[in-house]
């Protein structure tokens, strides 16, 4: 499989590219993902697909998830699901960036050929932001399955995260989520105007491959304690 380089994938800045069709925000994030653009060259004829782009995350983050072990997730999916996605980035973050919500969790980008997953990575505090003021019960609804744990600091308020559980999430509520954006963009119904209804498409994928996700994760975790443990 292709991993690439930023360098190696003809990053071109002066040309605007790409439709933002969805994504993963996080609580109190302004939405204003449609405002977003990117550029990346359209994979070319005989590359493998898709293509796999890892960043350094940055001293105060890590991906809870190696590129590899996202390509597995994917590849898990039917095959009509996955097969047209072009590129999957973990993708590096600005800690300013981060921490005011003017990044989102994952995304997805579609435009001339190129049809790209970006996943970002984690604080390593496992902190994450969650507003000057503490969210009512609903706002956090999202994530009750996955934590429900809320720490007050003098930045504000907080949601704590356990490494284990974490990666779960990247699977099922956020790759997957995006891969339910990528099947929806087929019904050419993408507008900011319709966010609801795109983001609730691609909640109730994520959420009709639960059982993939939960038997990717454990085959991860698995694999994961044996490069630990190699002798057991």
């Amino acid at each position: 499989m292709t991993i690439r380089s930023r360098k190696e994938t003809a990053w071109k800045k002066s040309r605007k590219f790409g439709d933002l069709k969805g994504g993963r925000t996080r609580l109190r994030m302004e939405d204003n993902i449609f405002a977003r653009a990117h550029s990346l060259a359209r994979p070319c004829k005989g590359d493998d697909l898709p293509i796999l782009m890892q960043d350094n995350p940055s001293r105060d983050f890590f991906f809870p998830l190696s590129v590899h072990e996202v390509l597995e997730a994917l590849k898990a999916l039917p095959k009509h699901d996955q097969s047209e996605i072009t590129h999957v980035w973990l993708r590096r973050v600005r800690k300013k960036d981060f921490i005011s919500g003017e990044t989102p969790l994952a995304e997805l980008i579609c435009g001339s050929g190129v049809r790209l997953i970006v996943l970002y990575p984690w604080p390593k505090n496992m902190m994450v932001r969650i507003g000057k003021t503490k969210p009512c019960p609903k706002c956090l609804s999202e994530y009750r399955h996955w934590t429900t744990e809320i720490l007050e600091t003098k930045e504000g308020f907080f949601l704590k995260w356990d490494l284990h559980t974490l990666r779960h999430f990247y699977i099922q509520h956020l790759l997957y989520h995006e891969v339910g954006h990528h099947l929806d963009r087929y019904r050419g119904y993408w507008s900011p105007a319709n966010h609801k209804q795109v983001e609730d498409f691609a909640d109730n994928y994520a959420f009709q491959k639960t059982a993939t996700a939960r038997y990717v994760f454990n085959r991860i975790e698995k694999a994961r304690q044996a490069d630990q443990d190699p002798g057991r």
